[in-house]
This record gives C-alpha cells, structure tokens and sequence, in this order.
C-alpha cells in the first residue's frame, strides 16, 4: 500500500472494503462507521443488552448462521420492515435483553465481519454513540476510521455523506493525535457542517422517500447512546 497506507499518522481514515483489507492489519483498532443503518442499529440493539453477529450476505446463508448460533436473523427481504427485526433502526427499539441477533447488510455488517480477521479491535461507531467511541478508542495508538458508504447499482461504492460526518466527529475528539490528511480534513467538515445537513443527503432523502423519516431521525440523534459497542469475536456488545 506504501503511499496509501497513512503509516505515519496515529489516526487514520480511509473509505470500505479496501480499507479494511489493505490497511485493518497494520492497525490496533478499527471504528465501522455505517450511518444509515448498520451502526445506527447495532447502538440501539447492544445499547438495549442484545447481542449483534454481523454477515455480510442477506441471503438464506444467513438464516442458516443464524440457526447455527441460535440467534434470531433480522430480515433480508425488506430492509426496512417494522414488523420484525431489521436494518430500521425503529425495528430495534423494542428488542428484549440478551437477544442474539444477525443483522445481515453488505455495508457495514460485511466490513465489520471482514474486520474480525484483522487482529485489531474492532468497534462500531454513529453519531448515536460517537462520542463514547472516541473515548473506548482513544487508548488505541493506531487507529484506522472506515466510512462504509453505500454502494451503486454496479457494485461500486458510493461515498455517503453521513458516515463520513460521523467518522469526522469521532476523529474531532483525537485532535491531541497525529491526524493523517484524510482523518483531519473529515474532523474539519463535522466541525464545519451542521448536522440538520444530513436530513438533506441522498440516503436520508431515500428513506423518507420511502416512508422511513422516524429512522433518519433515529440515525441523526447525536449521542443519544453512551455505550460503545465493541465486537467479541463475533459478535457486539457494549
């Protein structure tokens, strides 16, 4: 990776799977930063006592690692179904202590399960938690931050404005830390831009397109959780 790799810095920022493959091993810890609406879940869920198993496939392989750890999986066919588990943040607030849950997404769900292999710790961060990650990570020396993004029709990412805000807010609380380029100018814009922005950004315009406006205000609510949520082998928990 040489010239790609931010060696240098203490805090490091660089966007999906090529940033957990490239860059996760030469780190101690990894923050998946999935605004809308795998990080935004996974808070609500683990902040409730529930445990979340993250895989990539949302697919009928996903039933079946379900039924392998006996967990409940969330539902792949409509990604945003209040009538049971799901990516709808708004799905999960009801969900019981000690749930054991597969919350299925090839955003943030897949770079978190590739992270496991990493060796470095991996969190979960949002602005719902923000805050309490940069603290749980701060005793970290090498810090990678990873904007999942969405992706195009093609397969081809789609930078997402909210996950880089959100991974600028965590970094804004390491400002003391040898920044690389990329994470200072992320700190730069949350300190910038003020978040009623992102009620205007193209995934919160889809999923109130979609009649999903109670979830963006969900996604959008600034340290409304003070638990980070950290993955234990392969699985988060605060």
């Amino acid at each position: 990776m040489g010239y790609f790799s931010q060696s240098r810095f203490d805090v490091r920022l660089e966007w999906g799977e090529n940033a957990i493959q490239q860059m996760a091993g030469d780190v101690d810890c990894v923050i998946i930063v999935d605004v809308m609406s795998f990080s935004t879940c996974v808070s609500i869920a683990v902040g409730r006592g529930a445990k979340v198993y993250p895989y990539p496939w949302k697919d009928a392989t996903a039933i079946e690692y379900g039924d392998r750890l006996g967990a409940i999986t969330a539902s792949a066919t409509r990604r945003f179904d209040n009538e049971q588990y799901s990516l709808s943040p708004a799905s999960l607030l009801g969900i019981p202590q000690d749930t054991q849950l597969v919350l299925p997404s090839p955003n943030g769900s897949a770079l978190a399960f590739k992270a496991r292999d990493s060796g470095a710790a991996v969190f979960c961060g949002c602005l719902r938690n923000l805050e309490a990650t940069a603290v749980a990570c701060a005793g970290y020396q090498r810090i990678l931050v990873v904007p999942c993004g969405e992706k195009w029709p093609d397969g081809s990412l789609r930078p997402a404005l909210e996950d880089w805000l959100a991974a600028g807010g965590i970094i804004a609380h390491l400002l003391e830390r040898n920044l690389s380029s990329e994470a200072q100018t992320a700190a730069a814009i949350f300190q910038t831009l003020p978040l009623a922005v992102l009620r205007q950004c193209s995934s919160a315009h889809e999923l109130i397109e979609r009649g999903f406006a109670a979830d963006v205000e969900l996604c959008l609510a600034m340290n409304a959780d003070d638990k980070a949520c950290r993955l234990q082998d392969d699985h988060f928990i605060y």
